[in-house]
Order: structure tokens, then C-alpha cells, then sequence
């Protein structure tokens, strides 16, 4: 196996130093300050802080020439703190919600376009789905996805169903933007999403949204189990305590109603 330090990519190890020494040193720093800091050349050091100028994570103050941390980081650090933040308000309700439904639970958070998993736990009867902390999944045929994309503004979910291609993962899945569309509109309506053996033959999913203290659709939370085992009776309770449990983080986070 090849040591860890051979792997590692020299420009980005660099770049990466210039962004920490905003963490321990002064608000403001040159080029002549940062290079005397790490021991780097001027070039070098110019090379690697207008890129990240250029991409947001460095910004320079024009009356003395000096850089500052830009928004990027604000942008991507609100995004990890919102991340953990939802999933740690959220672990206790889901807790309750696997003890209640003995069914897998999941946490989504959303971002560009797609639905992030946050949080799974399983219920005493695991499934083997495509779900697990990390992983990507599409916006337009999932449960949590459906559930989030039907309470962006009309131009964004536009731009989400033009833009992206509506993959077909089963006989079952929507792939119309039209129809998608429609869905959506009821979702808004009902207040709930299902994924019906979109994603996964033989998998069924309720969920619903998340909203922060703005009011913005930021995450969801579903059950989902094999289509087999949610008759009517336990899929009325799904939809039932997926709302109250969704509504539960909401409030959490600041949302009123």
C-alpha cells in the first residue's frame, strides 16, 4: 500500500495551509506575509491565492492590498453546521420513530440539486437498500427528495427538471416533467411525499419536509420498508408520524407556522 503522504496532491496541501493560517493569525495578511509564514515563494504563494480569490475562498481588501477569508467558507462551514446541527436535533425524534414503526428511518439534508443522507437508523428488521450516511441519492424519485423539491420556488424546481436527467431506476419511476410537476403539487397539498418502488423494487418510503427558521425546505425525514409490510393501516401511521416528526425537528430549528 502506498503511504499516505505519497498520496497526498502538494498545491492542495499548500492552498490549504494559506486558508489555516487565517485560523491563528492575523484577520488581514499579504502575499509578502503569508509567503514569509510558510517559507513559500511570492509566485508560489500568488499562484495559489488568487485561484482561491478567484473561487471565493479568499478576498482582498483593495486599500491595502491584503486578503481576508471570502464567503465561500462562510457558505460551506453554515452548510456543515446545518448539517450536524439538523441531524443531532433530529437523532432522539428518529429514535422514537424507528421504536414506534420498527422500520428504517432516514435523514436527508438537500444541496444543489440532490439529497445528502445525514442520518439512518435501522429498524429491528433491516432492510439492504441503497441508503447509507453520505451517499447522494436524486431528487426526483425519492421519497425525502420529492418531499424537499416540492417546496422549492417554482423557478428552481424548473431549473432542477430541465437541467438534470429524471433517470429511470424502475419500471416505477417518473421520468415526465410534467408528471413530476403534478406529483409535486399534491406533495405541497398533502404535506407528505411516498416513493412507491421508485428508487428500489419492492421498497416503499413516506416522508416528508424540514423547514428551517426561514421557512425553507432544508431537509426531510422518511420510513421506509418493504412495500410488502405497509398495509394500509401501517401506512396510514407512516404518514401520520413522519409529519409530526418532521414537524417536531422543524420547530427545533426555529420554523413557524
Amino acid at each position: 500500500m502506498v503511504p499516505i503522504t505519497e498520496r497526498l496532491i502538494q498545491s492542495i496541501e499548500r492552498a490549504a495551509d494559506v486558508l489555516e493560517l487565517f485560523l491563528s493569525t492575523d484577520q488581514y495578511l499579504s502575499v509578502k506575509e503569508i509567503s514569509d509564514r510558510l517559507g513559500l515563494s511570492k509566485s508560489t504563494v500568488h499562484g495559489i491565492i488568487k485561484t482561491l480569490e478567484v473561487r471565493g475562498y479568499l478576498k482582498q481588501n483593495p486599500a491595502d492590498q491584503k486578503y481576508k477569508l471570502g464567503m465561500k467558507l462562510f457558505e460551506l462551514g453554515n452548510q456543515v453546521s446545518q448539517q450536524i446541527n439538523i441531524a443531532e436535533i433530529a437523532r432522539p425524534v428518529i429514535k422514537e420513530l424507528v421504536q414506534s414503526m420498527q422500520e428504517t428511518v432516514h435523514l436527508v439534508v438537500y444541496e444543489n440539486g440532490e439529497v445528502i443522507y445525514v442520518e439512518k437508523l435501522d429498524g429491528p428488521r433491516a432492510l439492504r437498500i441503497y441508503s447509507h450516511i453520505g451517499k447522494r441519492a436524486p431528487i426526483h424519485c425519492t421519497g425525502v427528495g420529492k418531499a424537499i423539491l416540492a417546496h422549492l420556488d417554482d423557478a428552481k424546481v424548473e431549473e432542477l427538471l430541465s437541467n438534470n436527467d429524471l433517470k429511470p431506476f424502475t419500471e416505477h419511476t417518473m421520468t415526465e416533467k410534467q408528471k413530476v410537476k403534478q406529483q409535486l403539487e399534491n406533495i405541497r397539498e398533502r404535506g407528505y411525499a411516498v416513493d412507491d418502488e421508485e428508487i428500489e423494487l419492492g421498497l416503499q418510503c413516506v416522508a416528508a419536509p424540514i423547514f428551517d427558521h426561514q421557512g425553507k425546505a432544508v431537509a426531510a425525514i422518511s420510513c421506509a420498508a418493504p412495500k410488502i409490510r405497509l398495509d394500509q393501516e401501517k401506512l396510514n401511521q407512516a404518514i401520520n408520524e413522519i409529519k409530526e416528526a418532521a414537524f417536531r425537528i422543524s420547530a427545533s430549528l426555529g420554523y413557524k407556522t
